[in-house]
C-alpha cells in the first residue's frame, strides 16, 4: 500500500470532515479472521476521495445507499466518487488477525491455550481492523460493538457494557484520531479500583493472574499519584471517562496511549523478581502514557512530523512527575544511563534529523524518525526549555495550548504561540538552534591559571549556536564536590571554579544535551575519584562521557574498560551496573576490544560485586544477571540451576533460570534436551520465547541453521520468538561458526519484507545484524544494501544505523591497535 503523503493528507482533510464512526467487530469467526462492519458519517466538499481498508476479503461497500464495486479496492485504498455534502458509508469486511503486534493481534498463551486479542492502530494499522480515513487530523467520535466468546472480557476507548452474553457495547468516545482506537478482548483477568471519580482497572492474561494480583497495588498507586499531579499541573481534568491499563501479550512497543484503554507489554506484570530500576521503569511508563491523555490524545498533532512533541513531552513528564509524585526517585539516573545514551547515539549517526522536522515525509517514512531523538533528546531539550523560560511560563503555555485545541489538532507552531503569549521571548531563535537543527554539541573543560574554561563546539555538518544552562562540578580526591551554575551562550565561557580539583565535570547535573569531554588531569584521576562521588547522576554523566569518547576515537577503550572495572566494585545503582555492563557487552567486548581476556576480567569483577552486594537486594540481582552473561564457569552455573551454592538471598526463579540457561547454551554446556526440560518446567509463553533464544545461541551448525531459517523464512513465527531467535544468534565467541551467515544476512534480510509488516521488519533487521563481525566487508555490504531502493525503508534504516556504529568500531580498532 502506498504510504500517505502529507500533501495527500492535507487534500483529504480539506475535503472531508468526519462526524462519527460505528464499528462492529465479530471475534467469533475462528482463529484466522474476524468480521468488521464500519459505518462512517462524513461531510464532503469534494466529489471524490478515498477510503483506507486492508481486508482479507472486502464483502460489500455501500455509499449513501448505493453499492460500490469492491473490485475497486487497490492496495488498501478504495476510491469514492459522487460524494454528497452529507454522506454515510457502510463497509463489511473479513479481516485477518495479526501476529506482528499491529492491527488486531491474536496471541495464544502456551501456558493454558487461551487466546487473547488487542488492537494496535498506530500509524497505518487501523485499516487492518476497520475501514477509515486514516490520518491523525480527521478526528471523530467512535461507537464500538463487539461480539466475542461469552467467557471473554471486552474493553476499549469507551466504557464497555455487556448487553447480552458475548455482546458488548462501548460508549461513544470523544473525538479520536484513528491511531488511538483500540479494543482489548479475551479471557483477561481484571482488577478494578477508582480514584477521584475515575474508574480504574488493570488486566492481564490468566496465566499472569498471581503476578497481577501481587503487582496491582503498585500500578494503581502510581496511577492515582499521577492523576493528582497532572490535574494540578494542567488545571484540566482527565476527559476520557474510565481508565483501563491492559497488559497484553506480544506487544511491540513499551506501551500505547489509547485514550481510556492504554495497552502495555505484559512483561511489566513481573512474574519473577526484578530490580528497583525495572520497577521504576514501569512507573515511568505508566506516567508517560498518562501524560499523553492530555498531550497527544486531547490535543493531537496534525501530521506525523510533530509526533516528537507528543513523545518528548510525555518522556519529560514521565521523569519529572515520577520523581515529584511517586516513591520512585532514580528517574534521572535512568534517563542519563539509558534514555539519553540511546538518543546521543541516534544524534551522531548519519540518519540524525531535527527534533522538529518539516512535514515532508510520508507516514511510513516518518516512523523512521521515531527514535532516541524524538524521545530522549526532545525530553532533554524540553527540560532545558522549562529552565530557560521558567516553570510558570512553560506550564502556562502548555495549559493554554490544551485548552485552545481540546479534541482537535495542532502544530508545534501553535504551541510556540502559546508560550509567547505566556511571556516567552526569543523562542524562534531557540527553536531553530535546538529543535530544527540536528546534531549534538561537544562541551570540553580545560584548566587555566585561575579557573576553568568551557569550550562549546557544534558539529561541523550542523552549525548552530545553542545556549546551555548547566552546572560545572569540581571534585576533590575524596569525591567531595562544589558546583557552579553556568550559562554557555558563546563558544568559550570562563567559570569561577578552583582549577586544582582532582576531577572537573561539565554538566554535572545532566541538565543539557551535549557530549562532555574531561580534561587530561580529570581522566587520570577518574579511576580513584569517580567511585567516591556520591551523586548517581553525576557518575552517569562521566560514564556517558567515557563511552562516547571511545566511540569518537578520542579515548582508548582499554582506559575506558579500566574505569569501568574501577567503578563496578562500589557502584550502588542497579541501573548503572546493568547499563554499563550491557555497554561493555555490545560496544567493547569483541567490538573495540578482544573478547578474551577482557571478558574474563569483567566476569571476575562482577563475581566480586555479586559477593559483596547485600543479600536479596536489587543490586545483587543486577550483579548476578551481569555476572551470568559473562561467566564461563559452567560448573558453577549448572550448580545454581540445581540449587547448589546459590548466593544467599538470590532467588532462582523462572527468568533468572533462563538467563543462566542461555549462557550455558552459548558455552555449549547444554543442548536441546536441557532446553526442552526447562521448557517443561516453565511451559508459559515467556518460556517459549526464552527457549527460542537459547536454541539460537547453541554453538552447533545445526542449531544456527535452524534458527536462521526461522528468522529469514518463517512467516508464522510470533514476533517475540522472532526477536529472541535474532538476539541469540550472534556472539563474539562464535564468530567462526556464524561466519557463513554474514553474507547470507545481506542476501536474505530484504526478503523478510514479504513475510512481515511494519515495526517487525525494522526490528528484525536490527537484531539479526552481524554486529560482532567488525570488518570492512560488512561495512561495504551494508552500504550496498542501504543504497538499494528496492529494500524496505525500515530495513535500510536499521542497517544504516548499525553500519555507522560498525564504522566507528573499525576506526577505534585502527587508532588503538585492538
Amino acid at each position: 500500500m502506498p504510504s500517505l503523503t502529507v500533501d495527500g493528507a492535507r487534500t483529504r482533510a480539506a475535503a472531508l470532515s468526519v462526524q462519527s464512526y460505528d464499528v462492529d467487530l465479530d471475534l467469533t469467526q475462528g482463529e484466522k479472521t474476524f468480521g468488521s462492519t464500519t459505518t462512517i458519517r462524513f461531510r464532503a466538499t469534494s466529489p471524490s476521495t478515498w477510503l483506507d481498508v486492508k481486508p482479507d476479503e472486502l464483502t460489500s461497500v455501500t455509499l449513501n445507499g448505493v453499492a460500490v464495486d469492491v473490485a475497486g479496492l487497490n492496495d488498501g485504498r478504495l476510491e469514492l466518487t459522487d460524494l454528497q455534502p452529507e454522506n454515510e458509508i457502510v463497509v463489511v469486511a473479513s479481516m485477518l488477525y495479526s501476529h506482528d503486534g499491529e492491527g488486531l493481534h491474536r496471541a495464544v498463551d502456551a501456558a493454558d491455550g487461551l487466546a487473547y486479542t488487542y488492537a494496535m492502530s498506530f500509524l497505518d494499522a487501523a485499516p487492518r481492523i476497520f475501514a477509515c480515513f486514516d490520518q491523525p487530523d480527521l478526528k471523530a467520535p467512535y461507537r464500538m460493538t463487539v461480539t466475542a466468546p461469552q467467557e471473554w472480557l471486552v474493553l476499549g476507548n469507551g466504557a464497555a457494557t455487556q448487553v447480552s452474553p458475548g455482546r458488548w457495547e462501548l460508549a461513544e468516545t470523544k473525538p479520536l484520531s484513528t491511531y488511538f482506537v483500540t479494543v482489548v478482548a479475551g479471557p483477561y483477568h481484571q482488577l478494578t479500583d477508582s480514584h477521584d471519580g475515575i474508574a480504574l482497572s488493570v488486566v492481564s492474561r490468566q496465566s499472569l493472574k498471581e503476578a497481577l494480583d501481587r503487582e496491582a497495588a503498585d500500578i494503581f498507586e502510581v496511577s492515582k499519584q499521577s492523576f493528582d499531579a497532572y490535574h494540578q499541573m494542567f488545571g484540566y481534568r482527565y476527559p476520557f471517562g474510565e481508565y483501563h491499563q491492559a497488559f497484553v501479550p506480544e506487544f511491540n512497543a513499551g506501551a500505547m496511549e489509547n485514550p481510556g484503554c492504554v495497552t502495555f507489554r505484559d512483561s511489566m506484570v513481573f512474574r519473577s523478581t526484578v530490580t528497583d530500576g525495572e520497577r521504576s521503569s514501569r512507573a515511568r511508563t505508566i506516567v508517560h502514557e498518562m501524560a499523553h491523555q492530555w498531550f497527544g490524545d486531547t490535543v493531537t498533532m496534525k501530521w506525523w512530523n510533530d509526533l516528537w512533541l507528543n513523545e518528548s513531552f510525555a518522556e519529560y513528564m514521565a521523569h519529572r512527575v515520577s520523581t515529584e509524585a511517586t516513591r520512585y526517585t532514580d528517574n534521572w539516573i535512568d534517563f542519563a544511563y539509558i534514555r539519553k545514551w540511546w538518543g546521543l547515539q541516534a544524534d551522531q549517526r548519519s540518519s540524525t534529523h531535527p527534533i522538529a522536522a518539516d512535514a515532508v515525509k510520508d507516514a511510513l517514512a516518518s516512523l523512521d524518525d521515531f527514535d532516541g531523538i524524538s524521545y530522549a533528546k526532545g525530553a532533554a531539550v524540553l527540560k532545558q526549555l522549562a529552565a530557560y523560560l521558567g516553570d510558570d511560563v512553560f506550564l502556562a503555555g502548555v495549559n493554554a495550548h490544551i485548552a485552545a485545541n481540546e479534541f482537535g489538532n495542532a502544530t508545534f507552531a501553535d504551541l510556540v504561540a502559546k508560550w509567547t503569549e505566556a511571556g516567552a521571548v526569543g523562542l524562534d531563535d531557540w527553536a531553530q538552534a535546538w529543535l530544527r537543527t540536528p546534531g549534538v554539541d561537544t562541551i570540553t573543560a580545560s584548566r587555566t591559571a585561575t579557573g576553568i574554561k568551557l569550550e562549546r563546539k557544534a558539529p561541523e555538518a550542523y552549525p548552530a549556536s545553542r545556549p546551555h544552562k548547566l552546572t560545572v562540578g569540581g571534585y576533590d580526591a575524596d569525591g567531595r564536590g562544589t558546583t557552579v551554575d553556568v550559562l554557555i551562550d558563546g563558544d568559550e565561557v570562563e567559570v569561577d571554579l578552583d582549577p586544582s580539583f582532582a576531577v572537573i565535570i561539565p554538566d554535572a547535573g545532566d541538565d543539557s544535551w551535549a557530549k562532555i569531554r574531561l580534561d587530561s588531569d580529570s581522566l587520570a584521576n577518574l579511576a580513584t575519584v569517580l567511585p567516591k562521588i556520591g551523586n548517581g547522576v553525576t557518575r552517569a554523566v562521566v560514564l556517558n562521557s567515557i563511552r562516547d569518547a571511545v566511540a569518537d576515537v578520542e579515548l582508548d577503550p582499554k582506559l575506558a574498560f579500566e574505569v569501568l572495572l574501577a567503578v563496578l566494585p562500589t557502584e550502588t545503582s542497579d541501573i548503572a551496573v546493568s547499563s554499563m555492563t550491557s555497554w561493555a557487552t555490545l560496544n567493547l567486548l569483541g567490538v573495540c576490544l578482544p573478547y578474551e581476556p577482557y571478558r574474563g576480567r569483567l566476569a571476575d569483577v562482577l563475581a566480586e560485586r555479586l559477593r559483596t552486594a547485600p543479600a536479596g537486594s536489587s543490586l545483587q540481582l543486577a550483579a548476578s544477571r551481569s555476572y551470568v552473561r559473562h561467566s564461563d564457569d559452567a560448573d558453577r552455573l549448572q550448580g545454581w540451576l540445581a540449587g547448589v551454592d546459590v548466593p544467599e538471598g538470590l532467588l532462582m526463579d523462572a527468568d533468572l533460570r533462563w538467563t543462566v540457561l542461555l549462557q550455558l547454551a552459548r558455552l555449549g554446556a547444554i543442548g536441546d534436551a536441557e532446553i526442552d526440560a526447562e521448557l517443561e518446567r516453565d511451559s508459559s509463553s515467556e518460556g517459549i520465547v526464552h527457549a527460542a533464544r537459547c536454541r539460537s545461541a547453541l554453538p552447533t551448525a545445526e542449531a544456527k541453521e535452524r534458527a536462521w531459517a526461522r528468522i529469514m523464512t518463517d512467516a508464522d513465527i510470533a514476533n517475540y520468538e522472532l526477536y529472541a531467535a535474532s538476539e541469540g544468534f550472534w556472539h563474539p565467541a562464535q564468530l567462526e561458526l556464524t561466519a557463513p551467515y554474514v553474507e547470507r544476512y545481506f542476501a536474505e534480510i530484504g526478503g523478510t519484507e514479504k513475510l512481515r509488516s511494519g515495526w517487525v521488519i525494522a526490528t528484525t533487521a536490527k537484531l539479526a545484524y552481524p554486529r560482532y563481525t567488525v570488518e570492512q566487508r560488512v561495512l561495504d555490504r551494508s552500504a550496498d544494501l542501504v543504497a538499494d531502493d528496492a529494500v524496505a525503508a525500515g530495513i535500510r534504516r536499521s542497517v544504516g544505523d548499525l553500519a555507522d556504529d560498525l564504522k566507528r568500531a573499525l576506526a577505534v580498532r585502527s587508532a588503538f591497535g585492538n
